[in-house]
Order: C-alpha cells, then sequence, then structure tokens
C-alpha cells in the first residue's frame, strides 16, 4: 500500500491514547508494558551483522515472542489488538513502536520524536537470536556488551535505564517482583533520585532470585532495584549520570527523548526524505500483517494463530493480580 499519511498516523495515535486506562491491569494502566514492548521491540539490534531492531515486528513468531526476556508482552500485544482491528492499514512494525512513544508522554514524560514506515516480516527467517535483551541479574560489563552491541553509549545507557520510572516486575515474567517508584505510572526521574538517595538491602524472594529492596517503616511500602540498576551508582562511569539525572529532570527528560528515539530507529535506514529503504521495505512495500486470527492455529504460541480472545483468561490473571497484591497501609 501507499505509505501512511500524519492524518493517519494521528488517528492510530489517538486510539492508542484511549486505551492506556486499564484499572483491572497491574497500577491501571496499559501504558508501562506498552512502553516495554516498543523496548523489546526494537532493543535486539546488533550494530555489527545489522541484524534485529524495530522493524518486521519479529515477536509475532514463537521464534522472538518465545524468548524468555519477553515473557508478559502478550499482553500488550493484546492491549493493542483493537487498535489494529480499527487501523487495519498500519504495521505491527508502527504501531508498537508508536504505542510506546504515545505512552511515554500519555504518562507525564517528553514528547519522542517518531517517524513510521516499517513493515511486518512475512515469516520467521530473519529473526534475532534469543538473548540479545538485558538481563536484570547481571553487572556492569553485562550492561556494555548489550548496549555497545546496539550502539549506546555510557551515558545512554543510564539514560533510557531510566524507563524503570514505569511499570513493576512480576515474579512469573522476569523472576523479580515489585515496583521501582512510588508511582509507576507516571514518567520522571524518581527513579534516579530513589536509587541515588535510599539504602538498599539485598533480598532473595521465594523463587531464589535476589534483588534490592527499601521498605518504607510509615507506609510498609517496599520498592525494588535490579542487580543491574545498583550498578549504575556502583561504577564510576554510570554514577555521575545518575546523580546528573537525579538533580536535573529536564535534562533526563530531553536526554531520554533523544535516546529513545535512536532506539525505535534501530535497524532502520531512511533516505533524506525519511522514507525507510531497508531491502524488506523496498522490495514488499508497507507491508501490514494481519490483524490475528479468530481461531487457533497449528502453532497456539505465534501470534498469527493465537485464539482470538487472548484478551479473555489475560483479564483474568490481572484481576486475580490486583486482587492478591499487598497494599501499603495507610
Amino acid at each position: 500500500m501507499a505509505a501512511p499519511t500524519a492524518a493517519q498516523f494521528a488517528a492510530v495515535r489517538s486510539s492508542i491514547q484511549d486505551l492506556l486506562h486499564q484499572p483491572e491491569y497491574d497500577d491501571g494502566s496499559a501504558g508501562p508494558v506498552l512502553v516495554r514492548l516498543a523496548w523489546h521491540s526494537a532493543g535486539t539490534y546488533d550494530l555489527e551483522t545489522d541484524n534485529g531492531g524495530s522493524n518486521g515486528a519479529g515477536m509475532r513468531y514463537e521464534a522472538e515472542g518465545g524468548d524468555p526476556a519477553n515473557a508478559g508482552l502478550q499482553h500488550a500485544r493484546v492491549f493493542l489488538e483493537p487498535v489494529k482491528a480499527a487501523h487495519p492499514w498500519i504495521t505491527y512494525a508502527d504501531l508498537w513502536t508508536l504505542a510506546g512513544v504515545v505512552a511515554i508522554t500519555a504518562m507525564g514524560g517528553p514528547v519522542i520524536p517518531w517517524q513510521g514506515g516499517r513493515t511486518d516480516y512475512v515469516d520467521d527467517s530473519k529473526l534475532p537470536p534469543h538473548g540479545r535483551l538485558p538481563d536484570g541479574s547481571k553487572a556492569a560489563d553485562h550492561l556494555r556488551a548489550v548496549f555497545y552491541r546496539m550502539g549506546f553509549n555510557d551515558q545512554e545507557i543510564v539514560a533510557l535505564s531510566g524507563a524503570h520510572n514505569l511499570g513493576r516486575c512480576h515474579s512469573d515474567r522476569s523472576g523479580f517482583e515489585g515496583a521501582w517508584v512510588n508511582n509507576p505510572t507516571r514518567f520522571s526521574n524518581q527513579y534516579f533520585r530513589l536509587l541515588k538517595s535510599l539504602d538498599w538491602k539485598k533480598k532473595k524472594l521465594p523463587n531464589g532470585v535476589e534483588q534490592f529492596v527499601n521498605v518504607d517503616e510509615d507506609t510498609e511500602t517496599e520498592l525494588m532495584m535490579l542487580p543491574t540498576d545498583m550498578t549504575l551508582i556502583l561504577d564510576e562511569k554510570f554514577n555521575p549520570w545518575v546523580k546528573i539525572y537525579a538533580d536535573d529532570k529536564e535534562k533526563f527528560f530531553e536526554d531520554f527523548s533523544r535516546v529513545f528515539a535512536k532506539l525505535m530507529e534501530l535497524g532502520i535506514e531512511r533516505d533524506a526524505s525519511g522514507k525507510v529503504v531497508n531491502t524488506d521495505n523496498i522490495k514488499g512495500g508497507y507491508n501490514a500483517a494481519p490483524k490475528k486470527k479468530s481461531k487457533p492455529g497449528k502453532q497456539a504460541t505465534s501470534d498469527d494463530n493465537v485464539e482470538g480472545d487472548e484478551a479473555a483468561p489475560l483479564m483474568k490473571e490481572n484481576e486475580d493480580f490486583e486482587r492478591n497484591r499487598p497494599r501499603a497501609r495507610l
């Protein structure tokens, strides 16, 4: 099809905005998990081989969607299915990345520059291998290996880590449990302020996973940090940027906007006019994969073959989570 217009993308933005409020999900918002979907859809890029990145929407296939690092992202993809139904012309690759930048701004974060034009792969032959996404249990050398592979420097690593202002971890997905900040649906620099100022103690969860926690004695509210978060204050090159972003919200917002936009463009080549000129895009044009089938196929783990009412069991899971999640005592 012809390249989508600005008006078409504006309509999709509006539809995304309308679905962010999800009272039965986590802290009442789909925003954080949409940001994670956008992040993971692009964060597989390898600069040396020019493989991976935000083109293709590879998580539609088990070869990428089944990476343990992507556990739980089926929630985000289900949330976006009504948008895909309303705007069937848009590619999943554009939808997922656009949803992330819309969510960040809607939750009080900076405006993120974004351009469309990504295509959807027609098969799983070009998908990246598992293991390219960050592992929260690791240290500085792991962070640098992952982010340097994508073309980021130390400052950009710290800035992107600021996305942990949003959302929470779930032990049945990442193995970790809890939120980083007090209001996980409001984008701010609190993550850096808490990381810098609070006393974080190691805690072993029932599943054996170790994380760091701080418990407020008055409210009994427990916040958490991953080992990779703690690395940011322990490493002599990361630490100065934690302090800068903790003290200067505007600086953090400015840098985060720039680096998240860079993340969304990983694996994308554009000409002077902004048109995507990757081989798949030139040969196949703006190829939008059809909305998920309404009946299950042979591979139930592939999004193209998932039962159309996938949202129903997820809603039940979210209701159970909210019912059982510990609340802070007032």
